[in-house]
């Protein structure tokens, strides 16, 4: 079986320039916010569960799964489900009692996740592949 050029396996890149994507469009977001005259608590909200994935990515970051180790990749496993789960818990908690702050929060929240995750597919795929 061959790997083609996107399969070949690649190191892992940095997380500093995906988490930067993020938090550029975070704070391209508020002026937006400012300018339109929308509430502005939906911009702080998912600014918080934005920082706040980080921190917790950060914390799952020291676990090193293998093969030996199956508590830890169980434990890596939990904790990445369970900060999307928290994310749409306060998402939701918040749409329910305020349907405009809750679609600004899940919309800025959306914007600096997706530029996170496409920098960081980005960031894979320039990197030339290993053997």
């Amino acid at each position: 079986m061959r790997a083609t050029a996107l399969g070949a396996p690649r190191p892992i890149p940095g997380r500093l320039l995906p988490v930067a994507a993020g938090g550029v469009v975070l704070l391209l977001a508020l002026p937006v916010f400012v300018l339109a005259d929308w509430p502005l608590g939906g911009w702080a909200i998912a600014g918080l569960l934005w920082l706040g994935t980080q921190a917790a990515g950060l914390l799952l970051a020291r676990i090193k799964p293998s093969p030996d180790n199956l508590a830890a990749s169980t434990v890596l496993a939990f904790g990445m489900m369970a900060r999307v789960l928290a994310v749409l818990v306060v998402l939701i908690a918040v749409a329910a009692s305020d349907r405009q702050l809750g679609l600004a929060a899940a919309l800025v929240y959306a914007a600096a996740y997706t530029a996170e995750l496409a920098t960081s597919v980005a960031t894979y795929y320039v990197q030339d592949p290993t053997r």
